[in-house]
């Protein structure tokens, strides 16, 4: 790992520990108790991409908050600076982290294939494998 990547990851790190802190301060009930689940920056550190998680938010309050998030990306750049004594931070954009909800679709699908998979095919498997 480079000097650069080691710098990136730090960045990330913090930026995934502070951005909560900052979102905390807003009124707006909808965006200000979001989770972070990832921070993800560009190679010089200028940009961020900020993975939140949608658990309790339908498509459309999703889609508000998103709309809100961008209104106060520049508030939560200036919050982080301040926060960390930065001369400047990563431009910050947000998503909402769908991968979570993949990781369990693929879940329930092996555990269907599972239970849809004859015992006597199973045990044929393991013989073969023998």
């Amino acid at each position: 790992m480079t000097q650069e990547e080691i710098k990136r990851h730090r960045v990330e790190s913090v930026l995934k520990e502070i951005i909560p802190e900052a979102l905390g301060t807003l009124d707006d009930s909808r965006i200000n108790s979001l989770l972070v689940t990832d921070v993800v920056c560009s190679k010089g550190r200028s940009d961020a991409k900020v993975y939140l998680e949608p658990s309790f938010l339908n498509e459309k309050e999703q889609s508000e908050a998103l709309k809100q998030l961008r209104k106060v990306a520049g508030y939560i750049q200036n919050q982080c600076k301040q926060m960390e004594g930065w001369f400047k931070a990563p431009r910050m954009t947000f998503e909402f982290d769908h991968q979570l909800e993949k990781i369990s679709r693929m879940e329930r699908l092996f555990e269907q294939i599972e239970r849809e998979i004859p015992a006597d095919k199973k045990r044929e498997d393991r013989a073969d494998e023998s």
